[in-house]
């Protein structure tokens, strides 16, 4: 079955460097792959944005209301979270 193409005129502005760098790289043979590419990967994450509705955000937030449990201190929390930032920095470094 044969596809017809639209051609579409679009000023990228200084997106342009980014696209022409990404060429010039070898990853994408034509401006065409990187705007395909770009438009591919904003449709995942607006999927990914999409599956979070509002009902399921409240029904988790009422959920972390009620949990009797403790609550734990910002601080802890932060602090755990740069512990784990630091050791994915490390392994990624190695």
């Amino acid at each position: 079955m044969a596809t017809a193409q639209t051609t579409l005129l679009v000023d990228l502005g200084p997106l342009r460097q980014s696209v022409e760098e990404r060429i010039q790289s070898g990853f994408y043979a034509s401006t065409d792959e990187v705007i395909r590419a770009g438009l591919l990967a904003l449709e995942r994450e607006e999927v990914a944005s999409n599956e979070w509705d509002d009902a399921e955000l409240i029904r988790l937030a009422e959920e972390s209301l009620a949990d009797p449990r403790p609550s734990i201190p910002a601080e802890q929390v932060f602090r755990e979270l740069r512990a784990i930032h630091e050791e994915t920095l490390q392994a990624r470094s190695r």
